[in-house]
């Protein structure tokens, strides 16, 4: 005697419908195609400011979106024997390192009181930090001007550090924040047991814990602040003070006519963030990943 087993189906309910592979292979290849049109739309001007300082005056005059016919290693070698180009790079290094150092330790002091902590008002300050994101510097940059001013910091770089830390807080601390609350208490009160107080905790607990999230902050403080043109171009007039990029300006207003030349000092000027981002984009983005699941 066989036994037949019969797979009712509840009534009203409709058989899952299975999608052709092809519709999934098709849908694949044209995900592709985009993101590849996208980055080539992206990378085309990078590529071409490059190959553009390999190129001479009259080969860029005749054909300008053209390759190299002779690849002309002068106009790099000439920006990278001058001694301005090399000043603007340390200038834009010690506002980077600073403004990445200042960032990362009082934002991740704030962020800790701010997750770890109950206190009266901390509502309030946590969304005053949150509504530092709705006034970009551009909206600021008249009293932030006024006030740089006034407290004598102007051709300095600390008129360029001190606002920028500022303005990089805000983002730092929504960032961090969730890391720092995601800590169990659990752990906090094994810590306190083992004799270790707030301090103690911070350092030997919060803080190895933390490293993803601090890299990220840090990374991007840096990044925002190698990149900085418009606080520079307001704070700087002299020129041994000028960041790279708005040395890159002045350099392309000395030398207009001098194109390959000025297209060679922009592709140095370009490097540094470029190699910096590509080496920490994991980073970057593992460290938002966890901010948001927290």
């Amino acid at each position: 005697m066989t036994a037949t087993a019969t797979l009712v189906t509840p009534r009203g309910s409709k058989a899952p419908r299975r999608t052709p592979a092809g519709t999934n292979r098709g849908s694949s290849v044209l995900v592709g195609f985009v993101a590849l049109l996208l980055i080539g739309m992206m990378l085309a001007p990078v590529v071409y400011i490059i190959l553009g300082g390999f190129r001479s005056n009259a080969e860029i005059t005749v054909d300008p979106s053209g390759l190299p016919t002779r690849w002309n290693w002068e106009n790099y070698a000439d920006v990278l024997t001058s001694g301005v180009f090399w000043g603007q790079v340390g200038n834009s290094a010690i506002a980077a390192v600073a403004t990445t150092v200042f960032v990362v330790a009082l934002g991740l002091m704030a962020a800790y009181a701010l997750s770890r902590y109950r206190f009266r008002g901390r509502g309030a300050v946590y969304a005053l930090f949150t509504a530092g994101l709705m006034f970009p510097m551009t909206v600021a940059i008249t009293p932030l001007y006024i006030l740089v001013r006034n407290l004598g910091l102007m051709n300095s770089l600390a008129g360029v550090i001190v606002p920028q830390i500022a303005f990089a807080l805000p983002l730092t601390i929504i960032i961090l924040s969730p890391f720092l609350a995601a800590i169990p208490n659990e752990l906090q009160e094994a810590s306190s047991i083992d004799g270790l107080g707030r301090l103690g905790f911070f350092w030997r607990m919060v803080l190895p814990l933390a490293v993803p999230a601090v890299v990220t902050v840090g990374i991007l403080a840096f990044v925002n602040s190698w990149n900085s043109y418009m606080l520079p171009l307001f704070i700087l007039n002299n020129e041994a003070t000028y960041t790279l990029p708005l040395g890159t300006q002045a350099f392309a207003s000395q030398y207009s006519v001098d194109t390959a030349r000025v297209l060679a000092f922009t592709s140095l000027s370009m490097i540094p963030a470029l190699l910096f981002f590509s080496v920490f984009e994991r980073r970057i983005v593992g460290g938002l990943t966890g901010a948001v699941k927290g």
